[in-house]
């Protein structure tokens, strides 16, 4: 598999059924960090051998330009379970475009990712007398639905709660059952819960104690039943970059990239190498922005969890649109999307010289990635806790970089915002 040959480090999911081994490359080549004071256990130290899975990267799925500006992000990709963690031994697979499951354990197929606020489509289709759901804001094994989640039960009309209401929370009064495709909007946002059916809204749900963030969970529960079009835009975001001016940024700092507000209120960087550092420090948190290279094979990054005032001492997220041999699964450097010296982008779904949307999610030890919707890593730092994220997991709050690579640095970036955790586990 090409994907596993080329990938940069390894990362282990949250669920003993997901377990990724990736070769460790070579640190010829881009420059990104400077000699950093000890070292970096990830890049120096010989890593035992685990079991591979092979992880295809299917061509993209498409979003529609208003999508991708609003910030939708797939979270199925239509032909693989990237992105996705069993928590019970179920037959979940993908069939004809969609997420399967018919048999096995009770239980759910999660999200890696947490999110908190948030809007969700997907569609779904239950064989008859099916009891299934969609958890929001779950953990793993919830053990509750009115305590530790929100479970979106899929059941028949004569279920207590059938097909679009709020187990334990919410019941509504249609009374329906269908075998074919369906379709789910839900609005998350604080104590709020909206569920749309069909587009008929069956659920506006308040509570006066929100739960923290969690995953987004398929149950097994009774009865076959399928997943497709499952995409998500996160709400209650901030702005990072006014437009105008750079205000909320360090510009105090004497290296070679210069950056500025166009006449178009797009932040630009030119030459390099430099940097410029948010003045905020985050720790978790959902990043989203939009960004254009102006010309070929240009080569900057989103860096974050940064050691304050240091020369982009934290983990970066790449922005690189190259490839190799015409295969957009060989990342020239990384790639788009790719945590650098950790994981290669799986593919290359940027182009040069086109705009195009980034989110990153920092949560704990986990961080993944979306390039135009699509999910392009998904990584685990499982080394030991240290202050330096050269040297070991850091999840303490740190500062913002944006960077300018080397002196042919022409990059702009735009809507930048950010949700930052309130608390530890939201």
């Amino acid at each position: 598999n090409q994907l596993m040959a080329r990938q940069v480090t390894r990362f282990a999911s949250h669920s003993p059924f997901l377990i990724f081994a990736i070769t460790l490359t070579t640190l010829a080549g881009c420059n990104h960090e400077p000699a950093s004071p000890g070292p970096d256990p990830a890049v120096s130290r010989p890593q035992p051998a685990v079991a591979v899975e092979a992880t295809p990267a299917p061509e993209p799925l498409p979003l529609d330009a208003d999508e991708r500006a609003a910030g939708w992000i797939r979270l199925f990709d239509g032909s693989t379970l990237f992105g996705w963690q069993p928590a019970g031994k179920a037959n979940w697979q993908v069939r004809d475009g969609a997420i399967t499951v018919s048999e096995g354990e009770v239980g759910l197929l999660c999200t890696t990712t947490r999110f908190v606020d948030y809007e969700l489509k997907l569609e779904f289709k239950a064989d008859k007398g099916t009891n299934s759901g969609v958890f929001l804001r779950t953990p793993l094994n919830p053990s509750d639905p009115s305590v530790d989640c929100y479970e979106l039960n899929i059941a028949p009309p004569d279920n207590p709660f059938p097909t679009g209401s709020l187990v334990a929370r919410s019941k509504h009064e249609l009374k329906s059952e269908s075998t074919g495709w369906q379709n789910f909007h839900v609005t998350v946002s604080g104590g709020e819960i909206s569920i749309v059916l069909n587009g008929q809204t069956v659920v506006d749900y308040r509570t006066d104690s929100p739960l923290p963030a969690g995953f987004i969970g398929l149950q097994l529960n009774q009865g076959a039943v399928a997943f497709r079009e499952i995409k998500l835009k996160p709400l209650t975001m901030t702005s990072l970059f006014n437009g105008m001016d750079l205000s909320g940024w360090k510009t105090d700092q004497q290296m070679a990239s210069r950056f500025r507000v166009t006449e178009e209120g797009w932040l630009n960087v030119k030459d390099g190498r430099g940097q410029l550092e948010s003045e905020q420090l985050f720790g978790d948190f959902i990043l989203q922005l939009e960004c254009i290279t102006h010309a070929a094979d240009l080569n900057s990054g989103i860096f974050f969890r940064c050691i304050p005032g240091e020369q982009m001492n934290g983990y970066e997220c790449q922005i690189h649109n190259g490839f190799q041999q015409g295969d957009p699964t060989q990342p020239k450097d990384c790639g788009s999307g790719g945590i650098f010296r950790r994981q290669d982008a799986r593919r290359v779904v940027a182009r040069d010289e086109q705009w195009f949307p980034m989110t990153i999610v920092a949560d704990g030890p986990r961080i993944t990635t979306w390039v135009n919707g699509y999910q392009v890593a998904d990584w685990t730092d499982t080394r030991k806790a240290d202050p330096n994220p050269r040297r070991g997991l850091r999840r303490e709050p740190g500062s913002i970089m944006i960077q300018g690579h080397d002196p042919t640095t022409d990059i702009s970036f735009r809507n930048l915002r950010i949700r930052a955790a309130r608390n530890p586990g939201s």
